[in-house]
């Protein structure tokens, strides 16, 4: 079954938050897998991921432990992560646990001068992928992921928002 086309208002550059002052990852965006398992980072992904820096830096790629696709992250944010973790009480099950999710599998990826990246086998088969990826923003990091299970998780996600009403925080002073 053919994947259906993304709509042009989803591919959103990343961009500046200029109320949080945090790179944020937006937009769905579809690419295919070379023969040599390489795929194409989007170009606004690659802006968010370089920052101020023109070189392509390396990245955080790791298996969600949550669904069945593949995180990516800015290495500042992923240790941000890692940060959080040692607030939990040492030796507890849940720093046990999380530690190994968020680090076991967790590999660096450099990609080439041409933006591509190698996904690595154990974690292309965690997400199911085959010749073409979705690459989804979610704010501080992106997911790749097999397409049509990407359409049935951005629908899930939308229809939870709704049912249970979820909103934001208003921020302290607005």
């Amino acid at each position: 079954m053919p994947v259906p086309a993304v709509p042009h208002d989803r591919l959103n550059p990343g961009h500046k938050d200029s109320t949080a002052g945090m790179t944020q990852f937006k937009g769905t965006h579809l690419v295919r897998r070379d023969g040599k398992g390489r795929v194409s980072i989007p170009s606004a992904f690659r802006d968010v991921l370089n920052g101020e820096h023109p070189a392509n830096r390396p990245l955080v790629l790791r298996p969600s432990h949550k669904h069945p696709c593949i995180e990516g992250w800015h290495p500042d944010a992923f240790h941000a992560q890692g940060n959080l973790v040692q607030l939990l009480p040492r030796f507890s099950d849940e720093e046990d646990d999380l530690a190994l999710a968020l680090y076991s599998d967790a590999a660096d990826a450099e990609p080439d001068k041409e933006g591509r990246i190698v996904l690595p086998k154990t974690l292309a088969g965690h997400a199911a992928l085959a010749d073409e990826v979705a690459f989804i923003g979610a704010g501080s990091h992106f997911q790749i992921w097999e397409p049509q299970a990407a359409l049935r998780r951005i629908a899930e996600a939308r229809e939870r928002a709704r049912v249970l009403r979820m909103t934001l925080p208003v921020a302290a002073g607005k």
